[in-house]
């Protein structure tokens, strides 16, 4: 079950102008469920990405990124779940264009207008031919406010869609964020394993949306890791379809830009926790927060080590303890000039290591009763410097183990 995580309200999801959404049952892989979306953008819409850092990368990002290097006028995202369209060389890539091509046609476009999403099973044929008998059905149905189905539309192991929206003011214009997300495992930063797209009326300059979407992404779902493992699919857009009424945004500190980026960071974050919180098999939320680093690097690395490390959690799975795993996860970070007996450790509210050592009043229970809340912080302090990073993560339960195994069946 996931934890702490809520089916989101469709009533909630606003419409964002100049953007429409259909979707449909292609039978990609199953038959009866969501699994094509067409996005279809208004022109003078710009597109902003960052994509997965995994050589290995899929058909569709490598087009996504030969697109998005011809120009800024994309006018429609299609996107597939069922299949990842990785591992699957030239015959992949062909694929992949066929369907841009295939959309293309049909809404009087050029294929670079298009960018193509998959995810689902790796190295496995896209039944491109599926696409397209899809294609008409999720075009006709496109609508401003089918954001619910969006997001159900992009799942694979998830349990739950993942969906929210923000509104802020800029120049005295109201301005909607709204955004989606998928991903329950193969999860960890650089990219999370993952898609995410988010939408916004705002007018912003080609320069500024570059920089708000990989800030945004290093906010939040560069922050991540349910398994360690990195996809080769994951992708995070942001469309603003320029619609809000406002003066084009430019300049990074503008108070205004100041207050898209909260807005847009915000939702970001939230998209990427419920990513965590549905993790396969999670039982537990964790945030490892570490202090007192040199540098923003050195304390990622800390964070990341006990974030990845499965010692660590099944032990938060089990409830038990033995932070010593905490610890041994710290030593070998890769800090490589770390000092043991400089570090402190705090479960929730307990004190458990000063200066290297078990506090002589540390009570395991008390850490035993931390560790059986659904959300849980660990806080390391490097006592190095005083930067500060935080990542989040959740346990490993048996049923992690029985969703991988089966995941193909």
């Amino acid at each position: 079950m996931p934890v702490q995580l809520q089916r989101p309200d469709p009533a909630s999801l606003l419409p964002v102008p100049g953007l429409r959404i259909g979707t449909t049952m292609a039978g990609i892989r199953k038959a009866h469920r969501r699994d094509l979306s067409v996005w279809l953008l208004d022109p003078g819409t710009r597109v902003a990405g960052v994509f997965t850092l995994n050589r290995f990368c899929a058909a569709p990002v490598q087009l996504c990124r030969e697109h998005l290097a011809q120009g800024d006028d994309i006018r429609a995202l299609l996107i597939n779940t069922g299949n990842a369209n990785a591992g699957t060389g030239h015959d992949g890539l062909d694929r992949a264009r066929r369907s841009c091509q295939s959309l293309a046609a049909r809404l009087s476009l050029s294929p670079h207008q298009v960018l193509p999403f998959s995810t689902g099973v790796i190295m496995e044929t896209l039944p491109v031919e599926r696409i397209e008998a899809g294609l008409e059905a999720a075009v006709s149905t496109a609508r401003a406010d089918a954001w619910a189905e969006a997001a159900e539309a992009i799942m694979t192991t998830d349990t739950l869609p993942k969906a929210a929206s923000r509104q802020v003011q800029v120049q005295g214009r109201t301005v909607t964020l709204t955004g989606i997300a998928k991903g329950a495992g193969m999860i960890r930063p650089n990219m999370a394993t993952m898609l995410g797209f988010v939408a916004t009326d705002a007018c912003l300059s080609a320069g500024l949306m570059a920089r708000l979407v990989k800030a945004a992404a290093d906010a939040s779902f560069n922050r991540i890791t349910v398994d360690g493992d990195t996809s080769t699919n994951d992708s995070f857009l942001l469309v603003a379809t320029q619609q809000a009424g406002h003066a084009p945004l430019n300049d990074w500190d503008d108070p205004d830009t100041v207050a898209l980026r909260a807005a847009l960071d915000s939702l970001a974050v939230e998209l990427a926790q419920a990513i965590v919180r549905d993790g396969e098999g999670a039982t537990k939320f964790i945030s490892v927060q570490v202090d007192g680093g040199r540098d923003a690097g050195e304390a990622r690395l800390v964070a990341y080590a006990i974030a990845h490390s499965p010692l660590v959690k099944t032990a938060f799975f089990a409830s038990d303890p033995n932070l010593g795993r905490i610890l041994a996860a710290v030593g070998y970070a890769g800090v490589t000039d770390l000092d043991p007996t400089l570090i402190d450790l705090d479960l929730g509210d307990v004190p458990v290591v000063r200066q290297g050592g078990r506090l002589p009043s540390y009570v395991e229970a008390d850490a035993a009763r931390v560790m059986a809340g659904s959300d849980v912080l660990v806080r390391v302090n490097l006592n190095r410097g005083s930067v500060s990073e935080t990542v989040w993560t959740c346990d490993f339960s048996e049923a992690y183990v029985r969703i991988n195994a089966d995941y193909r069946s």
